[in-house]
């Protein structure tokens, strides 16, 4: 990936006032109609400067360092590059896209919970020296590689639910912390902070209490090593919903008020991905195959069929789990998928099924939705499609990746110079974008494949 950056001949798409989101769809389709129907992205790189205004008037000062494995793209990059935002990197390839930004070594953090000894290398030739840990055959291998890394001690949270088991799997007891201050001071490797990480399936806001209560400890720990701690990491976590971010602030901020007053010196950062990018991105698929299977309770629950000799249709898109939908291997898919094409109101739904274009019986995008019969040919829209789903894809079965076409409209744009954050990178990728918009083959709406 190192130079993507550099070489993706990509632009951003400056839509008057009379053009919208939908409208910039619309002709994509047409155009993907009638050039070879590939799978396409559209970013709305407008919503990263409101999350990030939204993230200032709540979050502030906590600073986000967002996590490049969420959304590497290099629309995304740069803006929130431009935005002054640090940068969480969990490898060497993502290190040298965020270097190519001329960001500062110090606005880079180094996350993997396992890192390679040749990457940590690469890591301390480049200048970037806060990584995490949470074992100390970590922290050897880290003291081998890299003398001058300074450490942000990665501690567990006990995040249960009634439907979740404690999540156990990276991070260090407050027991073992001081087993791993010893071996720092053994090694002379400095340890200046506290990582935690609340996942945003978590429901109980205690859980933040909880870590930031256990971080305090850490760091009176550290006291008594002579390690000297400046930094607080509360992780990701964070939907984009700004009413959960609201309530997470109402019940960090008294904490953090308590504990890590700004007379301590402690600077307290955080990993949003999701937040920033989820919302951006719009994909559209097309249907590239489908069969009539006999009824076997594919409806979702709590929809009844009005005939039990209604078809029940399977469809089969060009993009799958080992593409855009790679995050559905492991977590549910957090959008619904919306026709294209306009259909009466009153026009029969039937259950449907969505599946990848793979054949794998992995690849199964949607279990079970209601869609009036489609075609092939027809396009199915995905929006809150920007995490997760925008780094390193599969060539599995020569899947080919979709092309990205990124826009912003005049009012985000007035905002970013209003508030001086734009740049001579940004502004030689910008061109004009009519209301009344005709794309052709030819035109510079913009594409990073």
């Amino acid at each position: 990936m190192k130079g993507f950056l550099e070489d993706a001949n990509y632009s951003i798409g400056l839509l008057d006032e009379g053009a919208t989101l939908a409208d910039v769809i619309d002709n994509c389709i047409y155009e993907h109609t009638h050039t070879g129907k590939r799978a396409f992205y559209v970013g709305d790189l407008g919503k990263l400067v409101k999350k990030n205004m939204q993230w200032q008037n709540v979050m502030a000062p906590i600073k986000p360092f967002y996590p490049v494995k969420c959304n590497s793209t290099p629309g995304v990059l740069e803006i929130l590059g431009t935005l002054g935002i640090g940068f969480a990197c969990s490898n060497k390839s993502e290190m040298a896209l965020v270097q190519d930004l001329g960001i500062s070594p110090e606005n880079i953090i180094y996350t993997n919970p396992c890192k390679q000894a040749s990457q940590i290398k690469y890591a301390a030739k480049i200048g970037i020296n806060i990584m995490t840990c949470d074992n100390d055959t970590e922290l050897k291998k880290i003291a081998r590689s890299h003398p001058n890394a300074k450490l942000l001690l990665h501690i567990a949270t006990e995040d249960i639910s009634a439907d979740e088991e404690m999540n156990m799997k990276f991070g260090t007891t407050l027991k073992n912390c001081r087993h791993l201050m010893e071996c720092a001071k053994e090694f002379g490797i400095q340890i200046v902070g506290v990582k935690f990480h609340v996942s945003s399936n978590c429901k109980e806001l205690q859980t933040y209490i909880h870590a930031i209560s256990d971080a305090r400890c850490v760091f009176d720990m550290a006291e008594e090593f002579g390690f000297k701690m400046n930094m607080l990491d509360i992780g990701g976590g964070f939907t984009g919903s700004e009413l959960q971010l609201e309530e997470v602030n109402r019940v960090i901020r008294p904490l953090l008020d308590v504990y890590f007053p700004k007379e301590s010196g402690v600077n307290v950062i955080a990993e949003p991905g999701c937040y920033y990018v989820s919302s951006a991105f719009t994909l559209a698929v097309n249907i590239i195959a489908k069969k009539t299977v006999e009824y076997d309770k594919l409806l979702p629950s709590g929809v009844e069929q009005t005939r039990n000799d209604e078809p029940v249709f399977t469809y089969y898109i060009n993009d799958g789990v080992y593409g855009s939908f790679a995050s559905k291997l492991s977590e549910k898919l957090n959008t619904t998928p919306e026709v294209h094409k306009k259909y009466k109101e009153d026009e029969p739904l039937f259950a449907s099924s969505l599946w990848g274009p793979s054949c794998d019986e992995l690849d199964q995008i949607v279990e079970n939705c209601l869609l009036p019969e489609l075609s092939v040919g027809d396009w199915l829209i995905f929006d809150n499609m920007g995490s997760g789903t925008l780094g390193e894809q599969s060539t599995f079965n020569d899947y080919q990746r979709p092309l990205i076409y990124y826009m912003i409209s005049f009012g985000d744009w007035d905002e970013m110079q209003d508030a001086g954050i734009t740049s001579d990178t940004l502004m030689k990728n910008f061109f004009f974008v009519p209301s009344c918009i005709q794309l052709s083959s030819e035109d510079r709406f913009s594409t990073a494949a």
